[in-house]
Parts: structure tokens; sequence; C-alpha cells
């Protein structure tokens, strides 16, 4: 690759970059002056939640049962099989969990979002609010930013269960680990800030993918194949920053030696 494709690559890049953390601006104060448009925030809360439901759920399922799998094996050689339960339920809250779902709401959703805005700004649909005098990022900005920002969470909490019970039935039926002990594991290595950090990193999570998707599509030129580009680099980009923002959130939240192993001695 040459200075100047690379230039030209990350130049545009960059830009985007500063488009969306400015379109980010926009949203919070215009939410804070109550510009919501609720029937468009409704049909994307749809969108975001309930569509994304199973897929959602079974890769949580399956991702429980993998993780059991790979753990038990390890933990039931050392006769510290009490112990699956509440590392697999660690594992999700604090980071799986959200990460998982961010994944694919911003696979599923990102995307959309990007090639729909996209496409509305290449056949100028766009430019028709504004003659209109409706704002874009009151009209089809923040009822997505609401959406995913609420319906996140709530993915969250579901993946987490589907992926403890997928566990529990791998940790019953194939290490003969007791019910009782998987579930009295989880409750004595969980505790409610586990569960809160998770809850915050998916709203968060759900903010950038949102705030990338549309602001990738409102900065579409080039036609179809500026969609089908925007498209794919807002899914990427979404990605890198959910890998990105997971790990300060981590840190800030998770400093220090923690004490959830020791409740199980």
């Amino acid at each position: 690759m040459s200075k100047i494709t690379f230039k030209l690559i990350f130049g545009v890049w960059g830009q985007r970059m500063l488009a969306a953390a400015y379109l980010a601006g926009q949203v919070f104060f215009h939410v804070l002056k109550g510009k919501i448009h609720r029937r468009n925030t409704v049909e994307q809360m749809a969108i975001v939640g309930p569509e994304s439901l199973l897929i959602v759920l079974l890769t949580a399922s399956f991702v429980g049962m993998v993780f059991t799998i790979q753990v038990a094996r390890e933990l039931v050689s050392f006769g510290t099989a009490n112990m699956v339960g509440g590392m697999l339920a660690i594992t999700l809250t604090r980071e799986l969990g959200p990460v998982l779902t961010a994944v694919v709401v911003a696979g599923r959703v990102g995307s959309a979002f990007a090639a729909e805005i996209g496409t509305m700004k290449v056949t100028e649909q766009i430019d028709a609010l504004y003659m209109l005098k409706t704002d874009p990022v009151d009209y089809l900005v923040i009822p997505r930013v609401i959406a995913c920002a609420v319906m996140m969470p709530i993915l969250t909490l579901l993946c987490l269960v589907a992926a403890i019970l997928g566990g529990l039935m791998v940790a019953v039926n194939m290490y003969d680990i007791p019910q009782s002990i998987y579930i009295s594991s989880v409750h004595t290595f969980l505790t409610l800030w586990d569960l809160c950090s998770g809850l915050i990193k998916s709203m968060v999570f759900g903010v950038l993918v949102a705030v990338i998707g549309t602001s990738w599509g409102l900065t579409t030129t080039g036609g179809a194949k500026g969609v089908g580009q925007s498209t794919t680099t807002a899914v990427v980009t979404a990605l890198i920053s959910i890998f990105i923002f997971n790990f300060f959130l981590s840190w800030a939240m998770f400093q220090g030696i923690g004490g959830a192993m020791k409740q199980s001695f």
C-alpha cells in the first residue's frame, strides 16, 4: 500500500470518526432538550430488541455450553467442581455477556442503520428532510440511539440467563455436577455490582453501535458502492470501538484485587 493510499484511507476514516464524535455530542444535547421522536423510537426498539432476541439467545446458549466444557474439565480434575457455575457467571456478567451481545447487535443492527441511512443519503432523502425543516438527528439518529441504549441491557440480561442455563445443562449432564452446587456457586460468586457493571457496559456499547452506524450512514457518498463500503466499515469500526471501550470500562470498574474467588474457599 502506497503512502498516498494509506493517508487517503485513514484520513477519510479519521474524518468520519470525528463526525461520529460530533454526532454523539449533538444527540446528547438534543436529548437534554427533549427532542425525541417517540413513534420512531418505539419502532426502532422493536427492531433492536425482539427481532434480535432469537440470535442472541442461541449464541449465548452455545457460548455458555462451550465455556462450561472448557472450564469444567479442568476444575473437576482439580476437585473444584463447585466453582464451575460461579466462574461462568462472573465471566459472562462482566465480559462475555455484554461484549457478545454488542457484537451480535453491531453485525445485525449497526449494519442495518448504516445501510438504511446511507441509502437515504445517496438518494437525497436526507436533503428532503432538511427541505421539510426536519432535523435528521432528531428524526433518524436519536430514536436509534435511545433504542440501542435501552434494549441492549435487556438483551444482555437475557443473554446471561440463556448462557448460564446452557452451562447448567452441560455441567449436570456431562460432568455430573449437582444442580444445587452449580446454582449455589453462581450465587456465591456473583455480586450485584457484577450485574450492574455488565448492564452499564451494554448500554455504552449500544450507544456506540447506534452512533457509529448512523454516522457512517449520514456521511455516505458514491451511490450503491458507497453504501456497501459504509456498511462494512461501520461494523468494523463499531467492533473495534466496543473492544477498546471494554478495556477502559473494565479498567475503571475492576481495579484492585477481587474477592469472588476468596468467598468460595
